[in-house]
């Protein structure tokens, strides 16, 4: 079993898929000859051809119009945008197209694309290079939102992504692309959809994050461990739709709760969850539900960038608020 990171983890899963289904097509800026500015997609063009790894010209809005048509006619296109910052000119195909397919047919049609956006901040990028936009497409009927947080959750969920037979935005925290190694089998095994993961077991206080900040979070639980504070960690892994049971079971057992984001507070993806908790836990809770996020503004360049990010002190901060007030 290879030991891989997040990003050797995604080339993988490609691969497999690649390989095993011929429908499976990648495109995008770079993809091809030069395996993407993040090398997700290297070798992929050696071993699959220019006709299933096709280097397009610099134009968000024609590679998802050409991946919703590709979706629409039978194929599962990969799509790349190279930054998250790029996704905004994708945004009227992926929302009037590729998300209506099915209600739009009455089933008679679908749109298995994903669409794979490295995102987040913490790699000394400049503007339009490290948003955190995972809200603009979770307020979207008709498409899913993936974001995993470690390289075997990068496989097992792309690969899911890829068989799902409606449209994945698949968000990629650049940050710990190459960050750490884990042991990975690439075997086809995909992990489910739409549920949480539960990474960490807990009594006190509930942390609930996804992609990058998962890190943080059970460092966190590390440091409140050694104040004798258990904290369950919970990676919600799919933002949308949302598995809220996983969550609301944890808070029924801590009675706490903590959310952690890097994408700025207002209508950030952590109101839903905390506006879910508000009207199914409120008995189960003993203790105000506490946010910890990036702020309401654009991140900044590279030297106040890990100031704008939720640390891990931020987070024990709010936790031990949290007991403190119940």
């Amino acid at each position: 079993m290879a030991q891989v990171t997040l990003i050797e983890a995604l080339t993988m899963a490609m691969a497999h898929e690649m390989a095993k289904d011929p429908s499976v097509v990648v495109l995008g800026e770079d993809v091809g000859v030069n395996g993407g500015v993040f090398r997700a997609t290297v070798g992929l063009s050696d071993k699959f051809g220019p006709l299933r790894v096709l280097d397009t010209p610099l134009d968000e809005t024609t590679i998802a119009g050409i991946a919703v048509g590709m979706a629409a006619q039978g194929m599962k296109p990969i799509a790349e945008a190279q930054f998250d910052g790029f996704v905004y000119p994708m945004v009227d195909h992926i929302v009037c197209h590729a998300a209506r397919f099915r209600t739009r047919t009455r089933g008679r049609l679908t749109c298995p694309l994903v669409l794979r956006v490295p995102w987040g901040g913490g790699i000394r990028a400049p503007e339009h290079h490290s948003e955190a936009n995972e809200s603009t497409f979770t307020n979207v009927p008709g498409l899913r939102v993936v974001m995993p947080s470690s390289p075997s959750r990068a496989y097992g969920l792309l690969l899911a992504a890829i068989r799902d037979p409606d449209p994945v935005i698949f968000f990629e925290p650049k940050r710990i692309y190459r960050q750490y190694k884990e042991e990975v089998a690439d075997d086809g095994e995909a992990l489910p959809l739409d549920v949480c993961f539960v990474l960490r077991d807990g009594s006190d206080v509930t942390l609930v994050t996804w992609g990058a900040q998962v890190k943080e979070a059970l460092e966190a639980a590390d440091a409140l461990a050694k104040d004798g504070i258990s904290a369950e960690v919970i990676d919600v892994a799919t933002l949308k739709p949302l598995d809220f049971d996983t969550i609301h079971e944890s808070v029924k057992k801590t009675g706490r709760c903590v959310i952690v984001h890097e994408a700025p507070r207002t209508a950030g993806f952590g109101a839903e969850v905390a506006a879910r908790l508000a009207e199914h836990a409120m008995y189960d809770l003993v203790a105000p539900v506490e946010r910890v996020t990036g702020y309401d503004t654009h991140i900044p360049l590279f030297r106040l960038e890990m100031k704008y990010l939720p640390s891990v002190e931020r987070i024990v901060a709010a936790a031990k608020r949290t007991l403190a007030a119940s």
